[in-house]
């Protein structure tokens, strides 16, 4: 469990990501081009964000046609999703 945690703390703690996390609970999904823009990141770099967001197991995705949709992983503990609500 504390593995777990050390990895949400990581991948929260930096801005971008996140911003990307406000930005979903917003939202509730996004593609990659939707949050590069909304963050003013490349696609690129908006991309490494994200996988570090998947690897912390905070978000998930889905492939819907040609887009990649990214939302919020429903398990996450309730601790850390009330940082991003408002």
């Amino acid at each position: 469990m504390d593995g777990d945690l050390v990895k949400i703390f990581k991948a929260i703690g930096n801005e971008r990501r996140f911003l990307i996390m406000n930005h979903l609970f917003g939202a509730r999904e996004l593609s990659v081009g939707q949050i590069s823009e909304l963050i003013d990141l490349s696609f690129r770099s908006t991309s490494k964000h994200l996988s570090v967001l998947v690897n912390s197991g905070l978000i998930k995705s889905k492939q819907v046609s040609f887009n990649k949709i990214y939302f919020i992983n429903p398990k996450i503990p309730k601790d850390i999703s009330k940082f991003f609500q408002s």
